[in-house]
């Protein structure tokens, strides 16, 4: 089967750094080409990442009929503006998170998806990553019993004011950068959404964007704590995280719950009537691998129609509804509706 043919829209240091250099080991697929608003930058890109065709404009890449995927790598705001465009060009799509600046900017996607009939999802990779799966394995059997509670933690160090996830009109700060990844990690290990949300957050003065953020997320069955930052952990490269279900009967944590800047070996701790305080009852060791790869992987399969994991547009926009109600109540100062 012929690959399906990628067109990486904007390159950004996401799709340059990760995206194309991870695809370059996708059996199914392959990155035909880069566009940018800049021809000279878009070729420059394009001699960098070896990669074929350039386009000295978004619209040029879109009226290309050899590409069938368009990745879009351009900031938050303006997501949704671009996948529009691409849908309409007959163009599957995977978006980078956040899928936009607030829920209801994103809802027309859903209309666009009906209309045209191809695909379009949230470029969430750790959703690919077996050990999410492991998880929400070790819950749906019963081994710890239901999940009562979870907890998350994310933070890096970024005081760039030139750095885009730092400028508020793009969309930057923790909440939508990181707080992104903690939300849809605590839906996938309930199972569920959120009812209301609480939220507390401290902006850098200098830039305007919230560096330190807790949240606290109400699920039927349980609660959730977040605790997330752009200015703290390590100072001079990579982040900090944690992700941890407490349940009925037991525990399970992960060590690297997130974001990969290489691939590294992951454990699903369990804990149950063996274990001692963080000590577990048994490990679940994942080899490395890179999640960019098996969500390229995962997404050409289903544009040549084979079976494969989906998670529709409408997860995206649900996220973005925890996002706008943490966002009520930086502002409201109490529980806010999600």
């Amino acid at each position: 089967m012929d690959k399906v043919r990628w067109g990486v829209l904007s390159p950004a240091m996401i799709a340059l750094n990760r995206v194309i250099p991870a695809m370059r080991d996708v059996a199914n697929a392959t990155v035909l080409g880069i566009a940018s608003r800049d021809a000279a930058r878009a070729r420059a890109a394009a001699d960098k990442a070896g990669v074929e065709r350039s386009y000295g404009s978004y619209e040029a890449m879109l009226a290309d009929p050899d590409i069938e995927v368009v990745y879009i790598a351009l900031p938050n705001h303006l997501h949704i503006a671009w996948c529009l465009k691409a849908m309409d060009a007959g163009k599957h799509v995977l978006c980078e998170k956040p899928l936009a600046m607030n829920a209801r900017e994103a809802e027309p996607l859903i209309a666009a998806r009906d209309r045209t009939g191809v695909l379009i999802e949230e470029a969430f990779q750790i959703r690919n990553h077996p050990q999410w799966a492991a998880l929400r394995d070790l819950i749906d059997s019963g081994e710890i019993g239901a999940v009562r509670g979870a907890q998350a933690l994310m933070s890096y160090n970024n005081r760039n004011p030139d750095d885009i996830r730092n400028k508020p009109e793009a969309g930057g700060g923790a909440l939508y950068d990181i707080g992104s990844y903690t939300i849809t990690g605590c839906r996938m290990a309930f199972g569920a959404e959120p009812v209301r949300a609480l939220g507390l957050f401290e902006n850098d003065p200098a830039f305007g964007t919230d560096r330190l953020s807790s949240a606290i997320l109400e699920f039927p069955a349980g609660q959730a704590t977040i605790l997330i930052s752009t200015q703290a952990g390590p100072a001079t490269g990579g982040s900090h995280q944690h992700f941890g279900v407490i349940a009925e009967k037991g525990w399970g944590r992960m060590d690297f719950p997130f974001a990969h800047p290489v691939p590294q070996t992951c454990h699903l701790l369990i804990g149950g009537d063996k274990s001692i305080g963080q000590i577990p009852a048994r490990t679940i060791a994942f080899e490395p691998v890179n999640q960019y790869a098996l969500q390229a992987e995962r997404f050409s399969r289903l544009v040549r129609g084979e079976k494969a994991a989906q998670f529709p547009i409408e997860f995206g926009i649900a996220n973005m509804r925890v996002l706008d109600a943490l966002r009520r109540s930086g502002v409201s100062r109490t529980w806010e509706d999600v």
